[in-house]
């Protein structure tokens, strides 16, 4: 095999097994790619020593027969997850220098598959940031390109650029209002977030405990079903995580959607959409029907309103997780001046620490938490989140079994678009994808088009709780009639 970086995780899955390329080969291949892809700031920690004794271990158990799918899989894993004896700084300040002494369950459960990690991958900072903009590291940079630089999404930017970029076969990423669904709808990747408690949240940094998710960023609907089981399993360290078997999410990809009835909520269609998002949902609907799917419109009456609950519930949540970044046990500390005492450390240190976006959302969860407005602002929004997932229960026990929707209000845009301009124009890249997180659904970015530029557009399916195969399934016909075959071309 000439270029190992055009498999897939089940292409290489399979030709490992035929003994046709070792996995010391193709994680070689990798760290050589990702030596020569600076440009793109994807990754901000490299491990190749862990690598290839992670890669020479997985050979072994492939030639002893003893290999599951994921066996010798060079992996991306999102700053976000702690690994243990390397750097997890949530592309903070506020973290720096931090070093696990423990794993991620997500992180366990892929190594224990035999996946091999390749490095840890930029990210916004505590995933707060839909450009991966808001970044200690710097932010990384979409393998597509036009006139300019271009983001490739956030918070899991780094994710997203490194797999379209062919820096690794796939990469964890993590969602609470769109993080894995925006960047791999901007970088012409596939992304899925699962139901709330279907992947373990154990040794993922929390922003918003009530939304985060962890789930595959991959090249393809099939890698991310693979690699979405491994990450599957209850966790009793989650006191979310549910006990539920884990199914073979690659066994449902049929491909026969016949019957199927895919809704189409009259909600998402907004004021100002462009052209180009609107025509690539009506090619989207008619591909699914052309499938065998019926086609129903639908009402999410309250849609309207989850972003606004969206952006007091996670504020809020992440004001309580980040107190505990202080200065005292671990990460960064201040230098104090003679005379200072507990509270001016605690004042200088999160000053120091957090990034200009993690200060705005931590003093805006502090407020909708306070006394006199936790009425007004925080118990408000979360009954309208609780009216939103009635409104997806109604649909779901109509019949529906799945419901399209764009994945993002545009292509991709240029680094530094936003960065003067009001921060709610930033939050609006979230329109369609919150309202997920809020009913604790399962949701899946597919490319399925271009936009006049040449970059990717995507679209979302939205399934069942718990029903991950019967919306991998559906994505995969959506992915079949689409052909999306494109490729950023190399630039970097």
């Amino acid at each position: 095999m000439t270029d190992l970086s055009k498999l897939t995780i089940a292409g290489a899955r399979d030709a490992m097994r035929k003994g046709d390329v070792s996995s010391v080969e193709l994680t070689q291949s990798y760290l050589k790619s990702i030596e020569g892809a600076g440009a793109l700031n994807a990754f901000v920690h490299h491990t190749p020593e862990i690598a290839m004794d992670q890669a020479k271990a997985a050979d072994a158990r492939i030639k002893a027969g003893d290999a599951p799918d994921m066996c010798g899989i060079p992996l991306g894993i999102k700053d976000l997850f702690c690994t243990k004896g390397v750097a997890s700084q949530a592309a903070s300040g506020i973290l720096e220098g931090f070093k696990p002494e423990y794993e991620s369950t997500v992180t366990t459960q892929l190594f224990d598959a035999g996946s091999v990690m390749l490095g840890k991958l930029n990210m916004d900072e505590f995933a707060m940031g839909s450009s991966n903009e808001t970044s200690v590291y710097g932010n990384a940079v979409n393998p597509w390109k036009v006139d300019a630089e271009l983001t490739p999404g956030g918070s899991s930017g780094g994710s997203a650029a490194a797999v379209a970029a062919d820096l690794c076969l796939g990469a964890t990423g993590t969602d609470t209002g769109g993080s894995i669904r925006q960047p791999a709808a901007f970088t012409g990747t596939t992304g899925i977030k699962p139901t709330y408690g279907r992947v373990s949240r154990w040794g993922v940094v929390a922003f918003a405990s009530s939304l985060d998710q962890a789930g595959p960023m991959t090249k393809d609907v099939r890698d991310s079903a693979i690699m979405l089981e491994a990450m599957c399993g209850h966790d009793p360290k989650d006191s979310t995580s549910a006990d539920l078997a884990v199914p073979n999410f690659e066994a449902a990809l049929t491909d026969d959607i016949r019957g199927k009835v895919i809704g189409i909520p009259r909600e998402y269609h907004m004021d100002g959409m462009p052209e180009e998002i609107e025509k690539l949902w009506k090619d989207g609907t008619a591909m699914l029907k052309d499938a065998g799917a019926e086609i129903r419109d639908i009402s999410l009456p309250h849609t309207k309103y989850a972003l606004p609950a969206y952006y007091v519930i996670a504020p809020a949540e992440a004001s309580s997780n980040l107190a505990r970044y202080d200065g005292v046990r671990f990460g960064h500390r201040a230098k104090l001046d003679a005379g200072d005492g507990i509270t001016e450390m605690y004042e200088k240190t999160r000053a120091e620490g957090f990034g200009p976006e993690v200060q705005r959302r931590v003093m805006v969860g502090t407020y909708v938490l306070s006394a006199g407005f936790y009425d007004a602002y925080y118990n408000r929004a979360r009954k309208v989140r609780a009216l939103i997932k009635q409104d997806f229960d109604k649909v779901y026990a109509s019949g529906v079994d799945a419901i399209l929707t764009p994945a993002t209000p545009s292509s991709a845009f240029a680094l530094g678009a936003m960065k003067n301009a009001d921060p709610i124009q930033m939050y609006l890249n979230d329109v369609f994808t919150v309202t997920v997180n809020l009913a604790g659904l399962p949701g899946i970015a597919v490319p399925a088009g271009l936009d006049k530029n040449g970059l990717p557009l995507g679209l979302q399916l939205i399934g069942r709780p718990w029903e991950e195969g019967d919306l991998l399934n559906v994505a995969y016909a959506l992915e079949q009639a689409a052909g999306f075959v494109a490729k950023p071309a190399k630039w970097w």
